[in-house]
């Protein structure tokens, strides 16, 4: 284990979400003084549920609060910033873009430029973006280089995010770096509508998971650990010129239809429900397709998913059995 991290003062922003629960601890493991962002209090957040957050300064408040941000890294000498707060939902995105639009490109620039008035004090800030800031492209897989052409309400505040972040390397020579990732899955993840955690709640009851779609969108899964090690190592290797202001792909390369995953699911958890389709078509807020060229990855920070999609699953799927055994909460429809 590296020794990069002993005493370093990290700052995680969106703390209680799905990757800050699972990087938390692996900072605190390494010997990082860790502070948290958190806005909302989530008692069921794997951050709380597992001990960790007791490890970690917790900072309450909202990531587009600048003053707040900017007392936060001073005051707590800030060294290492992983930027994950954002709001993840497409359909909320959909529902609500200002909400969506203030969390994810406001909450960007006023921690670039809170780190920037501290004049070199931050020498890492990692930002979390998203493969779908590439937005919908003619040629797939998405490489680094593809042209960031969000439409959607999410994808544009994705978008948008990664091209100010971009504006702080180049104008101001600041220690960034971008992670644009697949769809995130794994135990942690209390988010009911998406795809992974719905279906095995689904299943656990009994109950046919609703699919929202036609079953026919295409996506890039990657699991939780896989994610929080990429990040870990990336951190760890930014001074690197090779690396240093570059964006990373992090994926598993290989695309799974919606009706693909909820079959693996129902595969592994040994049921025979079949999911039930809502729509002849894809939702309008939704690309078809999407998954990363993670070649960049491979090259230059010499990394590789640990955990095939059925292994991920293999290590999720107990961790809601557990979950639901614990808190024996009400029959709800998954996606």
């Amino acid at each position: 284990m590296s020794d990069f991290w002993r005493e370093t003062n990290v700052f995680v922003t969106g703390g209680t979400g799905l990757l800050g629960s699972w990087l938390t601890p692996r900072l605190v493991e390494r010997g990082a003084n860790v502070v948290c962002l958190v806005r909302d209090q989530t008692p069921r957040s794997l951050l709380v549920s597992s001990g960790a957050i007791e490890q970690a300064v917790i900072v309450h408040g909202a990531i587009e609060d600048y003053e707040l941000v900017l007392r936060t890294l001073n005051e707590h000498e800030i060294e290492i910033v992983f930027h994950l707060a954002a709001q993840t939902i497409v359909p909320i995105a959909h529902r609500s873009p200002l909400s969506t639009f203030e969390t994810n490109i406001k909450g960007t620039w006023c921690l670039l430029e809170a780190a920037r008035n501290l004049k070199g004090r931050v020498r890492g800030i990692l930002i979390a973006s998203s493969d779908k800031a590439y937005g919908e492209q003619e040629q797939l897989p998405y490489h680094e280089d593809t042209p960031l052409r969000g439409i959607h309400p999410y994808d544009v505040s994705k978008s948008c995010a990664d091209l100010i972040s971009n504006t702080y390397v180049k104008s101001y020579g600041m220690p960034i770096c971008i992670t644009r990732c697949g769809n995130m899955y794994g135990g942690g993840d209390l988010n009911w509508n998406r795809l992974v955690p719905g279906t095995i709640r689904s299943f656990l009851h009994d109950e046919s998971p609703l699919i929202r779609s036609d079953g026919t969108l295409q996506r890039d899964y990657v699991y939780v650990e896989d994610i929080a090690d990429a990040y870990i190592l990336l951190a760890e290797n930014m001074e690197r010129p090779e690396i240093a202001g570059r964006a990373f792909n992090f994926g598993n390369e290989r695309p799974f239809s919606v009706l693909e995953v909820v079959e693996t699911i129902r595969d592994l958890m040994g049921k025979s429900i079949a999911p039930t389709v809502l729509c002849e078509a894809g939702p309008d807020s939704e690309i078809p397709v999407q998954y990363l060229d993670s070649t960049r990855a491979r090259a230059l920070l010499d990394w590789t998913p640990r955990y095939s999609f059925r292994e991920g699953l293999e290590r999720t799927i107990p961790w809601y059995e557990q979950l639901l055994r614990d808190t024996n909460q009400p029959a709800r429809k998954g996606e």
